[in-house]
């Protein structure tokens, strides 16, 4: 088949037919925009039930035929010419590895009557790495291609309603109506996260895939450290539906500590975040992971998961903390608060941040090296109820005004905008296109239409709808090249920010993160640094070799530092070890981490309590310490958990791996 596949004229174009997905129209406030990216539950329907039902031809090899079968969990594809398969290799395709779905139509005039489907998928292979496959199916069992039009965007619709979780309807008319606008993301990519790769690792998979999803996004490379947080504090918030940051858990700091910064933080604060991980730590976007149903993942793979689960949509209450430090500045903590051994490991190792991740395993050897002891005071208010937790293998002991609790893991599971394609940043920024590349009307500028395999068909979207339809790259999708064909972000210049772009703080000190303000949630359960605490707090003080206080499960990728914890239980989860550990067994506890089972070990230095707010008075005088791994002055802190005060994107929970 040497035929072309193109765009349908503009004419014929409806702009509420646009072929994407969205979170819903886009509401008047960031707290119903954070309501708003849940979607609504899906019919109740079995995992099994066959919704559609099919025979369709293939692309490029136009001898083909398959049987295609759409199920609530997963779509069936076995073929039936030129040799039906009994066993089809490859023929279940769980929803959770789709990214997205577009229709097509051919530019050949031998082939104007038949439209196309392109599903886009991440399958992983054999050694559990994902990699890109897209199947493209022809529509041909209808006279016009009207009708052929109509089937395929019947398929389309429908599959990227089962992405949504938006119910379908039981009257059979599945129409490209069913699908709101596309929601509009803010990308902050940090270029020099991790071992330098953010901005590589952005262009290879991140913009393909949430292009192939449809959604619209503009992007901006942050220039200098507080860029991000600068950036927020100058945002016109309610253009936004969600601001993502591709980068480790630093540059997420410094967006919620923006927030923090402005007048209407309370409503800002609102704002859904979301993070993919192309930084060092990426504690967060493994407990995204986890909270997905995908199976423990590092580097490019934890990428591709947290991108599969962001295309998909939905989102979870972010339980924050307000820390305030010794000077009574105050942040916003999404992640944790280390003091001992953590900090000193994530501190200490920051020259070796060229290792990537490698650079923490290098600086544990080197505190194991060098361990240290801190004397100091830990003093927590119990929560009124504990997180509900197996019995561990061994029980922790229980000393004299402290009770040590040892959880078992858990098992691992209308608002008027300015245009699309804008950046905040000063400098307009070169977004390369994935090659091949597909004509999306209302791009800046018409991308290349690209031969495929080196003879086959040219492919363009059908987007059914004028406007800001985002890119959808059409399979197979090669490495980009060097120096592509880029569409330039042009700056913003409409309207009038919502609040000043400073803060009116002073610049930061060298190696402080400045990440303070004076502003945020009233911590009604603390009172003031340096006074007595009321009564029914639980107070420790001796010899410590860490204090962690972490709120979601993570304390990186691959250490699940509090296996029971969710990101809105309320709780702030506190694990201490005490002194006189032996570094065999302390390194035991890392490496029992990684699996969530270092509460099983019986260690009887480890303690854990859940707590709602805590004060920590170090009585060393050197230390360091940690507020989301960003070094803070160094002094008595306190903090308060509270509950949902943020938005998290984290797509749909439990996302199945397997259909039976």
């Amino acid at each position: 088949m040497n035929g072309h596949l193109e765009t349908e004229e503009q004419g014929d174009q409806r702009p509420d037919q646009e072929l994407t997905w969205s979170w819903g129209h886009r509401p008047r406030s960031a707290l119903d925009r954070a309501k708003a990216m849940a979607p609504p539950p899906p019919p109740p329907l079995a995992a099994s039930t066959p919704l559609l039902h099919g025979e369709f031809g293939s692309f490029p090899a136009r001898s083909s035929r398959f049987a295609l079968t759409l199920t609530p969990q997963a779509l069936h594809i076995q073929r039936l010419r030129p040799k039906p398969e009994a066993r089809p290799r490859g023929g279940l395709v769980p929803l959770a590895e789709v990214s997205g779905c577009c229709t097509l139509r051919s530019r050949s005039p031998s082939d104007a009557a038949a439209a196309y489907f392109c599903i886009y998928t991440y399958p992983q292979g054999r050694r559990g790495g994902r990699r890109r496959a897209a199947r493209t199916f022809r529509v041909d069992g209808a006279a016009t291609y009207e009708e052929n039009r109509a089937e395929a965007q019947r398929w389309a619709t429908a599959l990227m309603c089962l992405l949504r979780g938006l119910p379908l309807p039981g009257d059979g008319e599945i129409t490209p109506e069913l699908l709101p606008k596309p929601p509009r993301l803010l990308l902050l990519v940090n270029p020099l996260g991790g071992r330098g790769l953010a901005w590589q690792w952005c262009k290879t998979h991140v913009l393909p895939m949430i292009s192939e999803a449809g959604l619209s996004f503009n992007l901006i490379q942050t220039e200098r450290q507080n860029h991000a947080r600068e950036l927020v504090q100058g945002l016109r918030l309610s253009e936004w539906d969600g601001i993502v940051t591709v980068s480790g858990d630093g540059l997420l700091f410094e967006v919620l500590n923006g927030f923090l910064d402005r007048p209407d933080w309370e409503e800002a604060v609102k704002t859904p975040v979301g993070i993919l991980p192309c930084g060092s730590g990426n504690a967060l976007a493994g407990a995204v992971n986890q909270h997905g149903g995908f199976e423990p993942a590092l580097g490019v793979d934890l990428l591709l998961n947290c991108s599969l689960l962001l295309c998909r949509g939905g989102s979870r209450p972010l339980d924050l903390m307000s820390v305030t430090l010794a000077s009574g500045s105050r942040c916003l903590s999404f992640l944790s608060v280390a003091w001992g051994f953590v900090s000193d490991v994530d501190i200490q190792s920051e020259r070796f941040r060229a290792l990537g991740s490698a650079r923490f395993t290098l600086g544990t050897v080197l505190g194991l090296a060098t361990l240290h002891t801190y004397r100091g005071r830990l003093s927590y208010l119990p929560a009124t109820v504990e997180p509900t937790s197996p019995t561990p293998a061994r029980g922790l002991p229980r000393a004299k005004s402290e009770l040590t609790l040892a959880p078992a893991p858990a098992p691992a599971p209308p608002v008027a905008h300015s245009p699309l394609h804008r950046s905040v940043s000063d400098l307009p920024l070169p977004l390369p296109l994935p090659q091949p590349a597909l004509t999306s009307p209302g791009s800046p500028e018409p991308l290349p239409i690209l031969s495929l395999n080196g003879g086959g068909p040219e492919l363009a979207g059908d987007w059914g709808g004028a406007g800001d339809a985002p890119l959808s790259p059409d399979p197979p999708l090669p490495s980009p090249p060097s120096s592509p064909k880029a569409a330039l972000l042009s700056p913003i210049t409409e309207g009038v920010p919502e609040t000043l772009a400073s803060s009116g703080l002073p610049p930061p000190t060298p190696g402080s993160p400045g990440a303070v303000s004076t502003r945020g949630p009233h911590d009604h359960l603390l009172p003031p640094l340096g006074t007595p605490l009321p009564p029914g707090w639980v107070t420790l003080e001796g010899d410590f070799v860490l204090m962690l206080a972490i709120s979601p499960s993570h304390l990186g990728a691959d250490l699940v530092a509090a296996p029971h914890a969710r990101f809105d239980d309320g709780l702030v989860h506190l694990c201490w070890v005490r002194g006189g550990i032996s570094r065999a067994a302390l390194l035991r506890l890392f490496l029992a981490m990684e699996r969530g089972s270092h509460f099983s070990l019986g260690c009887p230095q480890l303690g854990y309590a859940a707590a709602r707010a805590f004060r920590l008075e170090p009585l060393t005088p050197r230390g360091v310490l940690t507020v989301d791994g960003e070094q803070v002055e160094y002094g008595p802190l306190q903090a308060q958990m509270h509950p949902g005060l943020g938005t998290l994107l984290t797509g749909p929970p439990g996302c199945p791996r397997r259909e039976p």
